[in-house]
């Protein structure tokens, strides 16, 4: 078991009043930004959330036009290098947007620069490693990485792999729960691909490497993802974990103006001086607070 899985549940009686049914064990919040539980992970997100999600995201584009006066007063880069990784059959013009604000406000930030997304390929894999490794060694720093959905368990699996290359993640509705169904459901249909479709797989195998997450981490998601189910882009709460939920669709999360100021935030702290999210009091209407 890997340090964000939740540990196995047992079968919960309803909550009186038919409320709904919780698994684990109580854990700590960080500035009341999550649930004080770990819900159980549920496979999809509702039709509903899935057919809005193009409008929704045009609105968190000009949501984001609003605010970028507010994200000039958003913590300044230090130099250190972020790579940015983006979602499945997209590439680093679908980030294009992310890395332009990021670099405004100082960040020395890089794309992928793999083309469109198709899964975690050999070549993917072992080019993205090296990345990591030639960054680190060239800046003389450790880097941050940032990863939109799937670009997100690329992000794990390069700080599982190099904890030592690797300064922190910000994943963006991504399943960080290693046994999440849309995880497992993914990997099912490249199972059957080999029938289906016999020359190619609808959808990529999750890239697993061996051991811990020992860097800080921090889950951005949104209770109305369509792509995603929000409860399996949650950590487990423990030190240096973090999940901040933010309002927005998941095909915005790469312009959404709360996640912008968030990641300017975390890429923006000294290393080693990691402390958990909190938003100030101007921008408290972005980020729900959950109790």
């Amino acid at each position: 078991m890997t340090p964000e899985e939740p540990r196995a549940s047992r079968r919960l009686p309803p909550c009186r009043g038919g409320g709904r049914r919780w698994t684990g064990r109580r854990v700590g919040t960080f500035g009341a930004m999550d649930a004080v539980r770990v819900p159980a992970v549920k496979r999809s997100p509702s039709p509903a959330a899935l057919l809005t999600e193009p409008p929704r995201a045009g609105l968190d584009l000009a949501a984001m036009a609003a605010a970028w006066p507010l994200l000039t007063a958003a913590r300044r880069g230090d130099g250190h290098p972020v790579l940015v990784l983006p979602g499945l059959m997209t590439g680093d013009p679908a980030t294009l947007v992310l890395r332009t604000a990021l670099r405004a406000l100082g960040h020395n930030v890089s794309g992928w620069s793999l083309g469109i997304n198709r899964g975690p390929t050999g070549r993917v894999v072992d080019t993205l490693r090296a990345r990591l490794e030639r960054l680190h060694r060239t800046s003389g720093r450790r880097v941050s990485l940032v990863g939109w959905s799937l670009g997100g368990l690329y992000a794990q699996e390069l700080a599982r792999a190099a904890p030592g290359s690797v300064r922190g993640l910000v994943t963006l509705g991504t399943p960080v729960v290693r046994s999440a169904p849309w995880v497992r459901t993914a990997s099912g249909i490249v199972d059957g691909g080999t029938r289906l479709l016999r020359r190619a797989a609808a959808l990529p195998r999750p890239w697993a490497e061996h051991g811990s997450l020992r860097v800080p981490a921090t889950s951005a998601y949104t209770r109305t993802d369509g792509i995603v189910h929000w409860s399996s882009c949650r950590y487990e709460l423990r030190s240096r974990r973090e999940n901040v939920e933010v309002r927005g669709s998941h095909l915005g999360l790469a312009y959404n103006p709360a996640v912008l100021w968030l990641l300017a935030d975390r890429l923006g702290m000294a290393e080693g001086a990691w402390t958990p999210f909190r938003p100030p009091p101007a921008l408290s209407l972005l980020f729900p607070r959950r109790r």
